[in-house]
């Protein structure tokens, strides 16, 4: 029998949480929500109450939208039931009692799901690009349009630039946490702009997990997006362009720009009036 002592150590990965390291890592649900009511008053005139998330994952921005008040109400689709078990026991059970019961979880393809129309539906982290053609996107825009009421606005994100053409892989330390993400583009095929992409977490203590999440995507560009949501009805669509602080960085405050920047690397929001 092998003695106690023997038995192996687990390490930080063995004990890590890959929701919580992604979240940590490419999410801010709270300048999201920021963002996204502020864009709707500022276009409408009035907040924006009911919301959808579509490919919500952990629907954490689900459960941010509803902490804004009573009269929010949030709709959270993904089709995978692993995740959003995971963000019901780790996300909505944490909010308030009254906030619980305005957050409503669907498995569901985002095609297909049955919702009643809202005011404002995101689709982040860019999650719609797993439609691969102009086909299946016009539909998922035309979709995402009919799901509006009459002043709705369809919100999603983008990224682009050189370097998001490039094998390549980038690595953000976060030491409060004690990991690093890797953020990797192992595959691109210039000719269909098909992008295969992994995230890994390297740890301290020298542990790690290698491809915690994969996405195999076309990367879409900027005027090719804005070009299928006018078709797809919307009546106006605005690129919303981010902002640099005094070392040239990006700074979190996105505006309306109708160029954009010839940066190596970019991300922008995208801002779809029906």
């Amino acid at each position: 029998m092998k003695d106690k002592s023997e038995k192996k150590q687990e390490t930080m990965a063995d004990n890590a949480d890959i929701h919580e390291l992604y979240e940590i890592s490419v999410q801010n649900v709270e300048h999201e929500v920021e963002f996204l009511q502020n864009t709707f008053s500022s276009l409408k005139g009035r907040a924006a109450y009911l919301f959808r998330e579509d490919f919500c994952g952990t629907a954490s921005a689900s459960c941010e939208w509803v902490r804004q008040g009573d009269a929010f109400k949030a709709f959270g689709v993904d089709i995978d039931s692993s995740v959003l078990e995971w963000g019901h026991s780790n996300r909505i059970l944490k909010l308030e009692p009254s906030d619980q019961e305005r957050v409503r979880l669907v498995e569901s393809d985002v095609m297909t799901a049955k919702i009643p129309k809202v005011d404002l539906l995101a689709a982040f982290n860019f999650s719609y690009f797993i439609f691969k053609t102009r086909k299946s996107l016009l539909k998922y825009f035309e979709n995402a349009y009919a799901s509006l009421l009459d002043d709705g606005i369809f919100f999603c994100d983008m990224f682009g630039g050189p370097e998001a053409q490039e094998e390549t892989r980038e690595k953000t330390k976060h030491k409060k946490h004690g990991f690093s993400y890797v953020w990797h583009q192992a595959k691109f095929h210039p000719i269909t702009n098909f992008i295969r992409c992994h995230i890994h977490f390297y740890f301290n203590d020298g542990s790690k997990l290698e491809k915690a999440f994969s996405y195999d995507w076309r990367l879409w560009s900027a005027p090719e997006i804005k070009e299928l949501l006018l078709e797809a009805g919307f009546s106006s669509v605005t690129v919303y362009w981010e902002g640099e602080d005094e070392d040239g960085e990006g700074n979190g405050e996105f505006t309306p720009n109708e160029e954009g920047e010839a940066d190596l690397a970019w991300i922008a929001y995208v801002v779809a009036e029906k």
